[in-house]
């Protein structure tokens, strides 16, 4: 989660100040991310005693794409929106996503599960309430595109036995669609130092690395437990705020905070002792 916060703001950092176009900081994003996993997934294949060419067969060409659906319309949609008002649009579409397709499997949720989600959403809109402003349509569309596009891709690595692999396959299968989106844009291209190093971060770090990690962590999450932990991402932007740039730490945070953690709470414990069992076919 962490890692993911970090992509918001590094986002956030290199279109909220200009300092790159969107379709560059997605195109950087992807190919520095997807050369990260390949140098990563080498390495670790040289000291292997197996012959591994996984990445070959690894990941899916569905997920590459809900990959790169997700990373552009992110990157357009933090152009028109607050960071309050894309927080909203993005989260609540990632959960209605990941619970729709799970109930559609026949996970339906407990009482103990929707209380948590309910607790668990009322802290986030406390956290980012204020930040709300009137958003842009166009804004909003994207944004719920990314939001769905993420919610999928998510679901998509629930089953991986090979994170690394399967992350590094769908980062390189993304680069033939990368290639297409900077030549349809090359005219609107504007770089700078600032934003290429902010956009490496973004791909090679948090992204590359920290999707891996996301992979791995999803093996142990049911459905419902991945879709509501991604609520803390903004709250742990927020702390990152308190920490390390010196912003305060108000009662609207450390109430959010506690919203958001109960309802995790509720969801992990509770929810996960009363779980139906899902419908077989």
């Amino acid at each position: 989660m962490i890692a993911l916060a970090s992509n918001s703001v590094l986002c956030r950092l290199a279109l909220g100040a200009e300092t790159l176009d969107a379709a560059s900081f997605t195109a950087i994003r992807l190919l520095s991310g997807a050369l990260m996993l390949v140098l990563i997934l080498f390495i670790r294949n040289l000291h292997s005693t197996k012959a591994n060419n996984s990445v070959l067969t690894a990941g899916s060409w569905f997920a590459s794409s809900m990959l790169f659906l997700y990373a552009v319309t992110f990157s357009y949609a933090y152009i028109t929106l607050e960071t309050g008002t894309g927080a909203l649009v993005l989260f609540g579409s990632v959960q209605f996503t990941m619970i729709l397709i799970a109930y559609g499997k026949g996970q339906h949720l407990n009482g103990f599960e929707w209380m948590g989600i309910a607790i668990s959403f009322t802290g986030f809109v406390v956290l980012i309430w204020p930040e709300i402003r009137t958003p842009s349509l166009f804004g909003c569309v994207l944004m719920a595109i990314a939001g769905i596009a993420w919610g999928v891709y998510t679901l998509e690595g629930k089953g991986s036995t090979n994170p690394l692999a399967d992350t590094t396959a769908n980062f390189v299968r993304s680069v033939p669609l990368v290639v297409l989106l900077t030549l349809l844009t090359l005219n609107y291209v504007q770089l700078s130092t600032t934003g290429i190093l902010l956009a490496i971060a973004s791909g090679a770090l948090a992204s590359g690395l920290g999707y891996t990690i996301w992979y791995t962590a999803l093996r142990d999450l049911t459905t419902t437990q991945a879709a509501i932990v991604q609520l803390t991402i903004p709250l742990i932007a927020a702390a990152g705020g308190v920490l390390f740039v010196s912003e305060v730490l108000t009662l609207r945070l450390i109430t959010s905070a506690v919203l958001i953690l109960c309802g995790i709470l509720v969801v992990k414990v509770w929810g996960s002792r009363h779980s139906a069992p899902t419908k077989t076919s």
